[in-house]
């Protein structure tokens, strides 16, 4: 059982918390930057969604040809990427869809409370696979988390 659950956590879980944070983490700068410097919820949405594609088809290829899994027993690449690849794009798209909507302030509230859901379940899988300490977890994947926001909404401001 013990030896399933090291699977699971090598080959699922750590590629999936890989992209989750990435994906996350990666496309707030540009999203934020795109809102603030055009006010137009439209290009935000635009060039959030362009981010969390090019984002997960970089860390799926960075996962898949990272290593074959042989030495590391970390399964097989293409798997692994896939994952990785995927949850990228779930962490880089989930805070650039209220942008879908026309009101801008209204899509930066809803932003701003998805990435902190983001952050939170991020620092959960953290906590619950790996054995972190969640506050500490959380702390430091909210201050990455807003120091990327931040820039991004500096970028756009300027």
């Amino acid at each position: 059982m013990e030896n399933e659950r090291r699977l699971l956590i090598l080959q699922y879980i750590q590629p999936g918390l890989l992209g989750l944070m990435d994906g996350t983490v990666s496309t707030l700068a540009p999203l934020f930057a795109a809102a603030y410097a055009t006010g137009s919820p439209r290009i935000a949405f635009l060039v959030g969604f362009s981010a969390a594609i090019g984002a997960a088809i970089s860390m799926g290829f960075a996962e898949a040809l990272s290593d074959t899994g042989v030495h590391t027993e970390r399964g097989k690449p293409l798997p692994r990427g896939f994952v990785t690849g995927a949850m990228t794009f779930v962490g880089g798209i989930l805070h650039a869809l209220p942008f879908l909507l026309p009101q801008m302030q209204a899509a930066l509230v809803i932003a701003y409370g998805i990435v902190g859901l983001e952050l939170i379940a991020i620092s959960y899988v953290r906590y619950h696979y790996f054995g972190m300490n969640f506050f500490f977890s959380l702390v430091q994947i909210v201050v990455g988390g807003v120091l990327v926001v931040v820039a991004g909404i500096l970028i756009g401001s300027a």
